[in-house]
């Protein structure tokens, strides 16, 4: 399969086979839904035709292999409309029996409610949350961009694939597609492919009484390559449209396809009613009628599975690139090797070793440094080793100190900063969609504040188990000035109640190093950061200390004699236990310290291990400038969680922490009244 246009001829040749090459769509879509009685018809039956065109003429792809590096990238942002890329994943032959769609949206099926990558073969992102599907195909194609840029060379271009999206009106009403649309036109996306299905419908019904947008203009307004009008039903309209985009190299395109919903349901075309619900058998056997589709629920005939059949021409389209890429091998040994490393997701060899040299420099200077400064040292220690660190920021580059002396824009040739601009949620979902294309590992930073608009995006990374890495900075009311709009209160707690979320909030230098290393070695997950904007003191700590920070909990200090209580704390209020511990200490009073970076890390060590760190007849207090919540997991009944339940005010930030209780005495008294009851 080659990147030019796929032949147009169908066989068999006649018109009835022309028809059921299409049909076979809407009834595969109208039999799951309806067996399932749940789902969405309407979309798969609307964007039949276009979805034909696409696969058939178009698409570079592989069913054998759906993780080939060169494959066009296909997205169904609009993932309510599920069973469309599964009936084209089961009729091109991929891993995905016909048995699956029987059970759409079953407990355990390759088949769920809406696409979600890792369980079904083919799927290339989780999508249902609408825009982010468009969103992350920036991220692909962005992705792609940059590697052609760094790797191709002349006759050997290894990168050269699109990515397609499909969308609706619910799409575009989505404030983040506007974000990452916006940022598309900005960045000149040529191989990015949007087709927008204009059917006028949502669930509440015509969207013309709340969607009125010239969808056209606005895209042309971002710098898009825009096609309108086009009859989605219209298969040679709707091919005449790709090949003009493909044909624009600097700029992503916008194919405004007009449909009808449901198309081929005779009372039900056209209507909401089909929209989010099933058909009805009645309705359905109309339709079979209507499209002249004759055979029983999820039957296909072998004329319609040969003629989707992609298997052959994947595996020659693939083979092709292979022996491109042993080419390429032969001539530039080097870059190859390095590709195969990034696209394997693997980090350099020596890695563990830069970060032992870097904890070790860092414990040598031992620096009161504000982690958001100890965090843009990191990424200029470790970054010139690592070229697939793709970095960026919503705008306060200057704020989360995103940026090292090695960054260039990705305007620039072979760029690795993304200025995202003011666009929060756009970005955690373009990094996303950077992720999931592979090749990077990309970091993104904010105030923690504005993890709120990225919050989906975060669940989506997550649930996905991408190495997206979000950087949150001025992590508390230490912020100041800025006043209860930027201080965060209940935003860590928020963000670690995200299953498979790892949060990390160091205390200093060292757990900042250590912090990165935990986010860049993990593979199976995100990982925010969380950073303060105030300077934070160096925390001495023992060698045995310092080897357990990775384990997100440990025993920071351990006082000379058996400790009656446990002082556990993170980022910048680890200051306020350790000066609680020294005056408890002379008090009489041993208690130890644990600093808890990171709970979710710490929670996924053996038993034997938290016992010892948290042991169960020791009270504890948990001391936090956040949400008390969460900390009452590791707190008993006899302790206490010196926490905020209040929004914070403005003013300076010492004058902040005093007036909420954050200071050492408080702590203490605290620590007093938690051994007072445990007796």
């Amino acid at each position: 399969m080659s990147a030019e246009p796929r032949s147009t001829s169908l066989n068999p040749a006649s018109d009835a086979a022309r028809r059921d090459v299409v049909n076979v769509i809407r009834a595969l879509a109208m039999d799951a839904v309806q067996k399932a009685s749940s789902g969405h018809p309407g979309m798969p039956m609307g964007m039949a035709e276009i979805a034909e065109v696409l696969w058939r003429r178009h698409l570079r792809h592989n069913p054998a292999n759906p993780h080939w590096a060169d494959r066009d990238r296909f997205v169904v942002s609009n993932g309510h409309g599920s069973m469309l890329l599964y009936a084209l994943l089961q009729l091109s032959g991929y891993d995905l029996p016909v048995e699956q769609l029987h059970r759409f949206r079953q407990m355990g099926s390759k088949t769920p409610g809406h696409p979600e990558y890792g369980v079904t073969p083919g799927a290339e992102t989780t999508t249902g949350p609408l825009g982010q599907g468009i969103s992350n195909a920036v991220g692909m194609a962005l992705a792609e961009k940059l590697l052609a840029a760094e790797f191709n060379r002349p006759g050997l271009e290894l990168f050269s694939h699109h990515t397609y999206v499909l969308l609706g009106d619910g799409c575009l009403m989505e404030g983040i597609s506007h974000e990452a649309c916006s940022l598309a036109g900005t960045l000149g996306l040529g191989k990015l492919i949007v087709f927008y299905d204009d059917n006028g419908i949502s669930i509440d019904g015509h969207v013309k009484g709340w969607f009125t947008d010239d969808t056209p203009k606005r895209f042309e307004a971002y710098g898009w390559h825009v096609v309108p009008n086009v009859d989605g039903h219209d298969s040679e309209a709707v091919d005449r449209a790709i090949v003009a985009s493909k044909a624009i190299h600097d700029r992503p395109s916008l194919i405004c396809c007009k449909t009808v919903i449901a198309k081929g349901a005779p009372t039900k075309a056209g209507t909401h009613e089909s929209h989010g619900a099933p058909l009805g058998d009645k309705e359905i056997a109309a339709a079979r009628a209507q499209l002249g589709w004759s055979y029983p629920p999820f039957v296909v005939p072998s004329h319609v599975y040969e003629a989707w059949d992609a298997r052959e021409a994947g595996a020659v389209a693939e083979s092709n690139w292979k022996t491109k890429f042993g080419k390429y091998a032969r001539a530039y040994p080097a870059e190859a090797r390095e590709l195969e490393r990034r696209l394997a997701g693997e980090l350099p060899t020596d890695f563990a070793t830069w970060v032992q040299l870097l904890t070790a420099r860092v414990r040598d200077r031992a620096q009161t440094l504000a982690t958001r400064k100890a965090s843009q040292d990191v990424i200029e220690a470790l970054s010139p080793g690592l070229p697939e660190l793709l970095g960026g920021s919503a705008d306060l580059a200057g704020s989360n100190l995103t940026l090292w002396s090695g960054s260039r824009p990705v305007t620039a040739p072979r760029g690795n900063y993304i200025h995202f601009g003011v666009r929060e949620f756009g970005m955690a979902a373009v990094m996303n969609g950077i992720a999931l294309h592979g090749g990077f590992i990309p970091y993104g930073g904010t105030f923690l504040t504005f993890s709120d608009y990225c919050r989906n995006a975060l669940r989506m990374a997550a649930l996905m188990r991408i190495r997206s890495i979000f950087v949150f900075t001025h992590d508390s009311i230490g912020l100041g000035e800025d006043g209860p709009t930027h201080q965060p209160v209940e935003h860590v707690a928020s963000l670690r109640l995200i299953p498979n979320m790892d949060v990390w909030r160091p205390c200093d230098t060292e757990e900042s190093v250590a912090a990165w290393a935990a986010a860049l070695e993990r593979r199976d997950g995100p990982t925010c950061l969380i950073f303060s904007r105030q300077n934070l003191p160096f925390q001495e700590r023992s060698a045995a200390a310092s080897a357990d920070i990775g384990r997100g909990g440990y025993v920071l200090i351990e006082p000379d004699a058996a400790p009656r209580a446990v002082i556990i704390s993170t980022g910048s209020e680890i200051g306020l236990a350790v000066e609680a511990q020294r005056t408890l200490a002379q008090a009489g009073v041993p208690v130890r310290v644990v600093s808890m970076a990171a709970t979710s890390v710490f929670d996924r060590q053996p038993q034997d291990y938290r016992d010892r760190v948290l042991p169960q007849h020791l009270p504890c207090v948990a001391v936090e400038a956040g949400s008390p919540d969460l900390w009452r997991k590791y707190v008993d009944k006899s302790g206490v969680v010196v926490g905020m339940t209040t929004f914070g005010e403005s003013a300076p930030a010492g004058e902040l922490f005093k007036h909420f209780g954050f200071t050492a005495a408080h702590v203490v008294e605290a620590v007093k009244a938690a051994v007072s009851r445990a007796g």
